[in-house]
């Protein structure tokens, strides 16, 4: 059976059964594009993004100071 005649054949169903039906694509249509993620996967990457804030902040204001000193020496 062709897209086509698929169409046609749904538009000739009661209103009810039309809506059943759209309800029916559009969850069959979010399930499929969400992509799925394992707990696993997202355990692991717990703390990646902590690689520079184990830097207090007197810490980043002395390297800026350092910085702009060298810069303008």
């Amino acid at each position: 059976m062709t897209s086509q005649e698929l169409q046609k054949q749904a538009l000739q169903l009661p209103i009810s059964d039309r809506w059943q039906l759209v309800q029916t694509l559009l969850e069959s249509l979010k399930r499929e594009s969400q992509p799925i993620v394992k707990r696993g996967n997202l355990s692991s990457l717990r703390g990646i993004a902590k690689s520079s804030a184990g830097m207090d902040e007197l810490d980043a204001k002395d390297d800026y100071v350092n910085y702009l000193t060298k810069k303008h020496t």
